[in-house]
């Protein structure tokens, strides 16, 4: 079996510069967001409470944490299996694919951003239990229920119809679904100050 390539192809005359600044920006804005994000805490931070000022920085630590583990498990595994699979399906031995630079920047940036809000679920989970709106109680008893939602998720972000990369992007998030489990307080409760 010969190895996979991908050649892609470009269409447009200013098409290889647009992308380059395209993906420069979204690579800028995920290194700077940790200073833009510290910086926005330094001119809020004078009219919160100590509690306050502490869920803060956890809540946006672990929010950039988990946004970049998302980005960074698509791009090791996620995107390649969808390139590998799309790049190889064909209608027919007759039509060929022809990869644009555009649809593959496109399909990397989108699937990275949709991965990076995906693994945001334990951080919303944590905050919904923190307000009282969520139990463990409660997520463990819908636990086979979220399994249906997060293969619907899953089937939706996943471009390909392969069962095999359904698996791939269903199984971490299933994962951070446990790991939401673990987070989430034992009961109702609302901080007073």
């Amino acid at each position: 079996m010969e190895p996979f390539v991908v050649g892609l192809m470009n269409t447009g005359l200013t098409e290889q510069f647009m992308i380059h600044l395209k993906v420069a920006i979204y690579a800028g804005l995920l290194v700077a967001l940790p200073f833009v994000l510290y910086e926005a805490f330094l001119f809020v931070s004078p009219a919160l409470y100590e509690r306050e000022r502490r869920y803060v920085v956890q809540i946006v630590g672990s929010s950039y944490v988990m946004f970049a583990l998302g980005t960074l498990l698509n791009y090791f595994l996620v995107f390649p299996l969808t390139v590998k699979f799309l790049g190889t399906y064909q209608v027919s031995p007759d039509v060929a694919n022809m990869l644009t630079l555009q649809s593959y920047v496109d399909t990397l940036i989108t699937l990275s951003f949709v991965m990076g809000i995906v693994f945001e679920l334990p951080v919303v989970c944590w905050i919904l239990g923190r307000t009282g709106v969520l139990t463990r109680q409660m997520m463990q008893t819908y636990r086979r229920h979220a399994v249906v939602v997060i293969l619907i998720v899953a089937a939706i972000i996943t471009p390909t119809t392969d069962a095999f990369t359904l698996v791939i992007v269903s199984l971490p998030i299933w994962l951070l679904y446990e790991l939401s489990i673990l987070v989430v307080k034992n009961k109702n409760y609302v901080e007073t100050n």
